[in-house]
């Protein structure tokens, strides 16, 4: 490959990087308005959170085209292939980041209408919903830096997030039952809790991709892919 075109080749990586890197900051600003809707039902963050999510997904597109064309133009082999294979699997998992962004900021504000919303634990969901977007901060890092070794703490961590939602869910669907009046507000808030624990899942996904790109290793759906590969 000519120098020239090798340098070329290393400003689309880049700028597929940039562009990847863009879009998660976007995404993360995202999950952290709709988490603040939550907290504090404030109308004009759940506008925002509409309006960030119709530039998340021209981001997506715009990036995608731009990772097939390098594709078809550069023609990459081995890790660089697996790279940018890795920034389309990453901007489809951070658009559905921002639909369940979405869809947090919505449903925080059906939750407003309710009286005695407050008597739910949201402090415990907004927690969550802190975790699960330092863990999307951490995978989106672990892309710009090849760092295979965070799958194993986002794995540990995603581990909690189940934790929490499994705890959440039973709670409210304990308080339901005790309550009936509750239960079109118990019924937003499991909403809530499945959406950020989904995210959560986008995140660990994402650093999985990761370790494709640097080991060569799919490591979806844990051992299964592997099990798979040894039939053969």
């Amino acid at each position: 490959m000519h120098e020239h075109t090798m340098r070329a080749f290393d400003t689309d990586l880049s700028g597929m990087r940039s562009a990847v890197m863009t879009m998660g900051g976007l995404v993360e600003q995202q999950v952290y308005r709709a988490v603040e809707v939550l907290r504090t039902g404030d109308a004009a963050l759940l506008a925002q959170v509409i309006t960030e999510e119709r530039a998340v997904n021209r981001m997506h597109v715009q990036t995608d085209l731009l990772c097939n064309q390098i594709i078809a133009r550069r023609q990459p082999i081995a890790i660089d292939l697996r790279e940018v294979v890795a920034a389309i699997h990453t901007i489809n998992d951070l658009e559905r980041v921002g639909d369940e962004a979405k869809k947090i900021a919505y449903n925080s504000r059906d939750l407003q209408h309710y009286t005695g919303h407050a008597a739910f634990p949201l402090a415990r969901v907004a927690s969550m919903g802190e975790m699960v977007r330092g863990m999307l901060q951490q995978s989106l890092d672990a892309f710009l830096r090849h760092d295979a070794g965070a799958l194993d703490g986002l794995r540990k961590r995603d581990r909690a997030v189940d934790e929490i939602r499994s705890s959440l869910i039973r709670e409210l669907l304990e308080g339901m039952a005790a309550e009936p009046a509750s239960i079109p507000a118990a019924q937003e808030l499991i909403f809530i809790v499945q959406s950020l624990e989904r995210i959560g899942d986008h995140a660990e996904n994402i650093a999985e991709y990761v370790v494709n790109v640097v080991e060569g290793i799919d490591r979806r759906h844990g051992a299964a892919a592997h099990e798979e590969g040894d039939l053969s």
